[in-house]
């Protein structure tokens, strides 16, 4: 049968790791066959930049591109064309 570590911790209040875990699993006579990471989305997220944008105006040369300027953090501004729907 195969279980999720975060449907487990549901029911045990634990900060224990899932490889720990396992171990301990094991030693009380469950049989852990194996563990491993299951991602939603391909690549978990990682780089994932969130802004907030500022300005949103038509591109000269185009009917559906838009140029943005995005605040990325509180020091960095950046310029981004897009085809999202203003």
């Amino acid at each position: 049968m195969n279980i999720s570590y975060k449907w487990l911790k549901d029911y045990i209040d634990t900060d224990i790791n899932p490889e720990k875990l396992g171990e301990i699993l094991t030693y009380t006579g469950l049989e852990v066959g194996g563990i491993e990471e299951i991602e939603s989305i391909k690549g978990g997220l990682r780089g994932l930049v969130i802004g907030e944008v500022l300005t949103c105006t038509k591109h000269p040369d185009s009917d559906h591109l838009h140029i943005t300027t995005v605040k990325v953090d509180e020091n960095k501004i950046l310029p981004i064309v897009c085809g999202a729907p203003t």
